[in-house]
């Protein structure tokens, strides 16, 4: 379920001066390539986890301009009227190739590529940018948590300090991708089926008279769904005491409690002692309150008894580091007699000269593991022959090598439009999710380490290694 929203004009500016500079210099139907990639991975991981996809392709679908669009570009006084004409039956013609959702993905590769008339091509880079970078962020902040959390539950609670409104939903509905067990934000529920759960807040606890009658009220409401927030007051004085009390006076067995503050170890542990003394095994300890995966990690290493963990702002936000950094950057064009030029952009910053030409990408499995052992990029128009021993190697350090054997390969960008028809079958939510953990349980534990992570391979054939040599040499 989505809402009717018109998306078309949040771009920038310069798309459309560069669009109307396309029409008047017949650049317009020259078909280009286009590829978004990262260069880094946020924290310093191993890998990134792809989202956003499911809000390009709405996006591609809807693309158009109102009647008000183009009265306000007329009014800014700088586009053509054939250019504005050519605006009002503006439509994406084009192919997109694209990594699924819940995809581990690696710095330079590309995620997602776009083949299209040059105007389109340009116009789209930066609603797919805004939608691939905001999600693909919280969708790899919510995995390292979920794995920090070992097996434990991870809910996402972070609506209230999100940046807007689709801070919130579409970072609830990339967490449950990337491993969340569910959200706190009833839209992403009802939008996207992300799964809702919540427990009380301090506030109701303190419109009782007392912290007894608030438990057993909320129980009472609720008797197989309660889980009571017992750090109001003091935890282990009045709020532990008070929710056991209640559970045994109404025979509830299944219930939780929440810590949102205090020493979240030692409470627990002592929180669970008093749960276990009083014949309550089956009520599950949450906690809360500005967790992190560092956090959390260190938790569960001293001992913490915590069976599910509520994390809000540094999720919702990724607040470690905010900013994704996917770049959208010109890869080909191509000619009138279908052939394909490859183009380069070089800068004094190694880390930003691109990869040149439309390309494929395959991940190699290791056939007696099924591990990720490297992915591998290619020209277009190679077809690699993956019987035979490959040999890898690190284009960042090429002295280290490896040749390898008995694996099987698999393409990872699958088509999603072709001549501007979808041709994709969007995944459920809970498809992407369970597709995220079987794809990021294929990686190695080394490269899934917080700290030092392996450095995965990501290969070039020995084709796109020449072209991009070549093309470097011609520059210099």
């Amino acid at each position: 379920m989505k809402r009717d929203i018109n998306y078309t004009m949040l771009t920038d500016f310069y798309e459309l001066t560069m669009g109307n500079g396309y029409f008047q210099t017949g650049l317009r139907d020259r078909v280009c390539y286009f590829d978004v990639f990262f260069r880094n991975v946020p924290d310093g991981g191993g890998f990134a986890i792809a989202a956003g996809l499911e809000q390009v392709i709405d996006y591609i679908q809807h693309l158009h301009f109102d009647q008000e669009d183009i009265e306000y570009l007329r009014g800014k006084g700088c586009f053509s009227p054939e250019f504005l004409d050519y605006l009002r039956n503006f439509r994406f013609t084009g192919d997109i190739w694209a990594v699924p959702e819940g995809t581990p993905i690696f710095p330079r590769e590309p995620i997602l590529t776009v083949r299209a008339p040059a105007i389109q091509a340009q116009f789209v880079e930066t609603y797919i940018l805004l939608a691939l970078n905001h999600q693909s962020l919280i969708a790899t902040k919510s995995n390292r948590i979920v794995r920090a959390a070992g097996g434990r539950p991870v809910s996402e609670f972070g609506s209230r300090r999100a940046q807007g409104s689709d801070g919130a939903v579409l970072g609830a509905r990339a967490s449950y991708i990337a491993g969340a067990s569910g959200t706190a934000c009833a839209m992403a529920d009802e939008l996207y089926g992300t799964p809702a759960t919540g427990t009380m807040a301090h506030s109701w606890v303190q419109m009782f008279p007392d912290e007894y009658t608030a438990f057993k009220t909320y129980c009472q409401v609720y008797p197989k769904a309660a889980t009571l927030l017992v750090d109001t007051y003091n935890v282990l004085h009045s709020g532990v005491p008070n929710a056991i009390r209640v559970f045994q006076e109404l025979g509830i067995t299944t219930g939780g409690i929440r810590i949102d503050s205090g020493d979240l170890t030692y409470l627990s542990k002592q929180a669970r002692m008093m749960l276990d003394n009083a014949g309550l095994p089956g009520i599950k300890i949450v906690a809360s309150n500005s967790l992190d995966e560092y956090i959390i990690r260190d938790l569960l290493t001293q001992g913490a008894r915590i069976d599910a963990f509520g994390v809000g702002e540094r999720l919702i936000t990724s607040k470690s580091e905010p900013v994704f950094g996917g770049v959208y950057k010109l890869a080909a064009i191509e000619e009138a007699d279908g052939s394909v030029t490859p183009k380069i952009k070089i800068s004094e910053n190694a880390a930003k000269v691109t990869l040149p030409h439309f390309k494929k990408v395959y991940r190699l499995f290791e056939n007696a593991t099924g591990k990720a052992m490297a992915d591998y990029i290619c020209v277009y128009d190679e077809e690699p022959d993956f019987t035979q021993p490959l040999e890898l190697f690190d284009p960042e350090a090429t002295w280290k090598r490896k040749t390898v054997t008995d694996f099987t390969a698999r393409p990872l960008l699958v088509p999603v439009f072709l001549d501007g028809e979808l041709v994709y079958q969007l995944p459920g939510i809970r498809q992407s999710r369970a597709y995220c953990q079987r794809e990021v349980d294929s990686l190695w534990d080394e490269v899934k380490r917080f700290e030092y992570p392996h450095n995965y391979y990501v290969d070039l054939s020995p084709k796109l290694w020449d072209v991009r040599a070549a093309l470097l040499a011609a520059r210099h």
